[in-house]
């Protein structure tokens, strides 16, 4: 039997480059040799946009169109929605009830949350306690890996430890997930930040040409080169950065290019735009066939969640079991 993992993403806006190139294309990879479940996570993205949750149902159709048309395939990988399928939280509450507070208060991204968003108000339990959902969605399919980046492994770990916890309490039900962690270049937002929905500052994998070139414009570029005869630091350029994933055979040249003041940052980031655009037509025109038929998504997403029902069901009976509630 495949080894099987689960792994998703939040419907709470467009999905970005750094979700190509940072998990999108190794999911599509590892839908060819793992039992892949992979979920949007609309519980996960309430606990952040509870205050104006409108726009969420909205996004699940948007996010599926993009998986799709970067090559996911429902053939292959179990496409459903999280709240689609309530063991996920039946098993939130009953690893709630096991996970001690410390643990929960030292996770570095709900640190780093709470320091870097400052539009929301994310001083709820819900949020606090989003690592145990996350633990759940994991664990209810008794993943054997996850596919992570390297700022996640903290959460996987805490997943580890929560199973421990319960396996020890109850007996083991649970294997300890693997962090299959995912080799992607570091791409940064367009102002030198993490890229990020929060913070506004990537392109969409929807966006028209003139959004990619008006974005594009605003890019970072190498902060000691004021003249364009200036010879440029192309390592210090996060231009040069996305030149290296999405246009690799021409680096070299437009790096020579580069330190020898051959062409400015404007014309820099122009060439750059024309790329993106180019990288992104064949996703974008695959996206407008599927946005135009809902039905075949709303069955993907239908056939999904019952195949993600009938198998964490199993899961859930030997919990119930376990804690006496059979």
């Amino acid at each position: 039997m495949r080894k099987r993992i689960l792994s998703g993403m939040r419907p709470t806006g467009p999905l970005h480059l750094g979700h190509l190139v940072g998990a999108l294309g190794n999911w599509v990879k590892l839908q060819d040799s793992y039992d892949c479940f992979y979920m949007v996570a609309d519980w996960h993205a309430l606990m952040s946009e509870y205050e104006d949750p409108k726009a969420i149902r909205a996004n699940i159709l948007e996010c599926l169109a993009d998986w799709i048309a970067c090559g996911l395939d429902p053939e292959k990988s179990t496409l459903f929605v999280q709240s689609d399928v309530p063991t996920h939280l039946e098993l939130y509450m009953t690893l709630s009830c096991l996970s001690p507070l410390s643990w929960l208060e030292r996770c570095p991204t709900y640190k780093e949350q709470l320091r870097e968003v400052t539009t929301r108000d994310l001083t709820t339990y819900a949020f606090l306690g989003y690592p145990v959902l996350q633990a759940a969605d994991i664990m209810v399919y008794k993943s054997n890996a996850v596919p992570v980046g390297i700022d996640q492994a903290a959460h996987l770990e805490l997943t580890r430890e929560i199973t421990r916890r319960f396996n020890a309490f109850y007996g083991n039900v649970f294997p300890e997930p693997e962090t299959l962690l995912t080799e992607s270049p570091k791409l940064l937002g367009l102002d030198n930040r993490k890229m990020s929905k929060s913070y506004g500052n990537f392109i969409a994998l929807s966006d028209e040409p003139r959004v990619i070139e008006e974005k594009t414009k605003t890019m970072f570029t190498d902060p000691e080169r004021i003249y364009k005869t200036d010879k440029g630091h192309p390592e210090k350029c996060n231009v040069h950065a996305y030149y290296r994933v999405f246009a690799p055979a021409r680096a070299d040249e437009l790096t020579a290019q580069c330190k020898s003041a051959a062409h400015g940052c404007t014309e820099c980031k122009k060439m750059l735009a024309g790329i993106l655009i180019d990288v992104l037509k064949p996703i974008q025109e695959r996206r407008a066939k599927l946005i135009g038929d809902k039905k075949v998504m709303f069955d993907i997403l239908e056939n999904g969640a019952e195949k993600a029902l009938a198998v964490t069901e199993k899961t859930m009976d030997e919990v119930r079991q376990k804690i006496g509630f059979l």
